[in-house]
């Protein structure tokens, strides 16, 4: 029986991606910040470990007490909302923290045991942002983007030793607001002047290509990611997002 371990489980994608591995039989070790044993079945085969990935010493204590890793899913990230030109350097550095840095410290703890086995698969989910450019979500955007850079060197670096690195790109999700992790980071990003802005840029995601993508549509598409042997590497999650992909000639994997 095979095992994942998933971050940011809390709510949201993770914890949807959570009850779908457990669903199809696997293992799964739900880890988050804050562990909440009322969002996930009670069952041996779910596990609920605290987990900060931007803490050096949380991820070598989630490692340690998760045994034999399979399947990692990096999907623990913060979203952020607003005007560059009023964005603290603290503000870019925290996002970047957990968005990019904290993916691949969670990755670079893994490696070691997945390279001995010959064996394994770390998923990395990032956003259909990458996929077009939008307003005031460029901070958010850089530290998805430079995760699709990394996870495309490390399919190439990892494939001599058969493991996989995929990346799962989800669309636009009104009903899982990406911005519900920021918390204070978003107060006084938005001046008067850029409200124009921002009222145009949700306009234009309320009537993109395809319908919204759900907590489903992700989890469908870590659990394709996790599972696939064709080489691929993008995985698009949500209508609107396989429409941007194959609206994107770089994407032709998709």
């Amino acid at each position: 029986m095979k095992t994942v371990l998933i971050t940011g489980c809390s709510s949201g994608y993770g914890l949807e991606t959570a009850r779908h591995f457990h669903a199809q039989g696997w293992n799964v070790i739900a880890s988050m910040r804050t562990p909440r044993e009322d969002v996930l079945p009670h069952s041996e085969r779910m596990r609920i470990l605290p987990l900060d990935v931007t803490k050096a010493a949380s991820i070598a204590a989630a490692i340690e007490a998760s045994g034999p890793i399979d399947v990692l899913v990096n999907n623990a990230g913060i979203g952020l909302f607003g005007a560059f030109e009023v964005t603290p350097m603290t503000t870019v550095r925290e996002v970047f923290e957990t968005n990019t840095f904290g993916v691949m410290a969670m990755t670079q703890a893994v490696l070691p045991q997945m390279r001995v086995r010959r064996s394994g698969v770390v998923v990395n989910v990032t956003s259909s942002a990458t996929l077009a450019p939008m307003a005031l979500v460029a901070v958010y955007t850089a530290s998805k983007t430079a995760i699709e850079a990394f996870t495309e060197s490390l399919a190439i670096e990892l494939g001599a030793f058969d493991v996989r690195a995929k990346l799962v790109e989800p669309g636009y999700g009104p009903s899982t607001a990406f911005t519900k992790n920021s918390g204070s980071r978003l107060e006084g990003l938005l001046p008067e002047a850029y409200v124009p802005l921002a009222q145009s840029a949700f306009a234009a995601l309320g009537n993109g290509p395809g319908a919204v993508t759900t907590e489903s549509d992700v989890a469908e598409g870590v659990w394709r990611a996790a599972n696939d042997q064709s080489g691929r590497l993008r995985f698009p999650a949500g209508a609107d997002a396989v429409a941007l992909a194959q609206a994107n000639s770089s994407r032709a994997d998709c």
